[in-house]
């Protein structure tokens, strides 16, 4: 898994949140307000002073109103058919982990894989997450604890879960060691972007 990483294209979370704010014509206030965050922590961000955790990418995602796979590079057409390479694989640092698209973000069907690479104690934030269609999770190394409504499963290496990604959900690495797990959300309504994921507050 380390040499796939290595070899990854890796993305500025900064430049493209520019990017995309500015070719939508929202000011960073704007912004700030629409997604909850400070316009002090949002201008750090830009500034590639901090790096944003997974829940802060979700809620820029969803203020943005795109795909939490738009970080990933252009918008462009997308493909009935893609292929990838292990090192055409774009990956987006976060927060204690490793976001790595899958060719999600070029496929014309409703299915989004992606890998997630996990230091012990990553999460993906206090607040839980809900969305249309399923969710597909697979560990394939560590340890990775998912919340789904009221229950807690640990998943290790080789266990998976399966879920109406409607039913509020969230994750966390309270191993000791880095966990890696596949994800594949499918079946969303046509339209909706499955990362702009919609936060509930409290």
């Amino acid at each position: 898994m380390e040499t796939f990483q290595r070899e990854a294209i890796s993305i500025d979370v900064a430049s493209r949140l520019k990017e995309l704010r500015e070719a939508r014509g929202i000011s960073m206030r704007t912004l700030a307000t629409k997604s909850g965050l400070s316009a002090n922590a949002l201008s750090m961000i830009e500034r590639s002073k901090t790096s944003p955790s997974v829940s802060t990418l979700y809620k820029l995602a969803d203020a943005l109103g795109v795909s939490i796979t738009a970080f990933f590079g252009e918008e462009s057409e997308k493909k009935q058919v893609v292929f990838l390479k292990s090192d055409e694989r774009t990956r987006m640092s976060f927060t204690r982990g490793v976001f790595e698209a899958l060719g999600g973000e070029q496929f014309s069907g409703r299915v989004e894989p992606f890998m997630l690479t996990l230091e012990s104690g990553a999460s993906s934030g206090p607040h839980g997450i809900s969305h249309s269609g399923h969710e597909f999770v697979f560990c394939l190394r560590g340890k990775l604890d998912y919340y789904v409504e009221k229950e807690v499963f640990h998943l290790e290496a080789g266990d998976s879960l399966l879920f109406a990604s409607k039913l509020e959900h969230k994750w966390k690495n309270l191993g000791h060691t880095v966990a890696t797990a596949l994800i594949i959300i499918s079946g969303f309504a046509e339209g909706e972007h499955p990362h702009a994921m919609h936060w509930k507050k409290g």
